[in-house]
């Protein structure tokens, strides 16, 4: 290591050249190295998350709900689909700013893990699939209870009030827009901590990426126009009764948002207790080979 103002043959021979005084600057730079290195990973647990989320649902949602078939004999102004899908340019918003979103992760604020750090491809894949599968599990929930709300006595009437009377299918087109988008946005913000995720805020660029996102997704389910892109039948919330299924909508967002953040700790402690994964001894082998160098 060449210090600053070392002479140039100290500097041709040294590994490490340093442009400040003091040595101060390798312990800033191991701090920004795992700055980063916990980025990748929360980039890489809410990446798989996300992929799960719409890839397992639409599968499953295609070859088990059958709209046509829940379609009431009254009631209805169109025919219904024989299979769920969103039209092309729903799928096509939700990912734009998806990435949007996930663009500021590189900028999020990060506690440098104060152990040093390895890969464990494992653990991360365990975390994203629980993240994925809570939120795929509660996105074909809801799709059912929707695709059921012209049932007497079913779940969407017993809430909604409205006896008797369900869902066009353009709204409830609109409803699962809405649910997938809100759904996948707050995941990122159980991805990027261990613990829950209050206990470590986001950084601002963040936050605001993520809101700016929810806020335009909520409105274009609120106040899309009718028509069928795609042939597929779509009809803003806000155009039919009942209007305040926006507001349902949030609140089972965030309900399940905080269901799958608890299973999200729940399977840390799991793994820690049992050290599934060789979790614990990965840890302790990064600190040795650390001492190592």
């Amino acid at each position: 290591v060449a210090v600053q103002g070392a002479t140039d043959a100290a500097r041709a021979a040294a590994d490490i050249v340093l442009t400040k005084p003091g040595l101060s600057t390798i312990v800033v730079g191991i701090e920004i190295a795992r700055v980063i290195f916990g980025r990748m990973k929360n980039y890489i647990i809410y990446r798989i998350a996300a992929t799960l989320l719409l890839l397992v649902f639409f599968f499953i949602a295609v070859f088990a709900l059958k709209p046509s078939e829940h379609r009431p004999k009254h009631g209805a102004d169109t025919t219904w689909p024989t299979f769920f899908s969103l039209p092309v340019v729903l799928l096509m918003l939700v990912t734009v700013l998806n990435d949007g979103t996930l663009i500021t992760i590189g900028y999020d604020r990060v506690i440098p893990n104060p152990r040093p750090e390895k890969w464990n491809l494992k653990v991360l894949f365990v975390i994203a699939l629980v993240l994925g599968m809570v939120s795929c599990v509660s996105s074909l929930m809801l799709l059912w209870v929707l695709l059921e709300s012209w049932t007497p006595g079913g779940i969407y009437q017993a809430f909604s009030g409205h006896s008797g009377v369900g869902l066009q299918y353009g709204q409830i087109t609109a409803s699962m827009y809405l649910q997938v988008s809100v759904s996948s946005f707050l995941t990122v913000f159980c991805a990027r901590t261990r613990s829950f995720f209050f206990t470590h805020l986001p950084s601002p660029i963040l936050m605001f990426a993520g809101s700016c996102s929810l806020a335009l997704s909520t409105a274009l389910a609120v106040a899309w126009p009718n028509s069928d892109p795609g042939g597929v039948e779509l009809i803003g919330l806000a155009r039919m009764q009942p209007k305040l299924m926006v507001i349902w909508l949030w609140i089972y967002c965030i309900v399940t948002w905080v269901i799958q953040d608890i299973c999200k700790v729940i399977a840390y402690q799991v793994m820690n207790a049992f050290n599934l994964f060789n979790i614990q001894n990965i840890q302790e082998e990064n600190v040795e080979a650390f001492h190592g160098i």
